[in-house]
């Protein structure tokens, strides 16, 4: 499955936890990330991860791009909710594009462990008729 990473910069350090405690599972499967939550897992893991821009700079609509194109299945975006995003649209524009794509994201730590934790079962088979139609 093709999966999407994004963290702001107040979760990145969560996002590292997160994936070098589930760095058996995410290596079965395709990575991307926004730039710099990108470049902080290759650094922190042995997982490759194709970069977008940083969020900011166009990351999030990259990624978004990729949703539009049925290219994402998996999306886990570390949201902060206490810090206003300059690029707030962007994102909330990304997550429209999951409901509309019926792309599972998780936006916080707690239903991303339940995302992954789903994937390693094999319970997001349904992605692959999704994709199809």
């Amino acid at each position: 499955m093709n999966i999407a990473l994004i963290a702001h910069d107040m979760k990145k350090d969560m996002m590292i936890h997160f994936v070098t405690a589930y760095e058996n599972i995410l290596k079965n499967h395709k990575l991307f990330a926004t730039g710099t939550t990108g470049k902080r897992i290759m650094e922190a893991t042995e997982l490759k991860v194709h970069r977008f821009q940083s969020g900011p700079l166009g990351g999030d609509q990259q990624i978004g791009a990729e949703i539009a194109n049925n290219r994402m299945d998996v999306v886990i975006f570390l949201r902060d909710p206490l810090t206003p995003q300059p690029h707030e649209p962007d994102i909330q524009a990304l997550i429209r594009l999951c409901d509309v794509r019926m792309i599972p994201v998780a936006t916080n730590i707690a239903t991303a462990e339940i995302l992954i934790r789903s994937l390693e079962r094999g319970d997001l088979q349904w992605r692959n008729y999704v994709k199809k139609n």
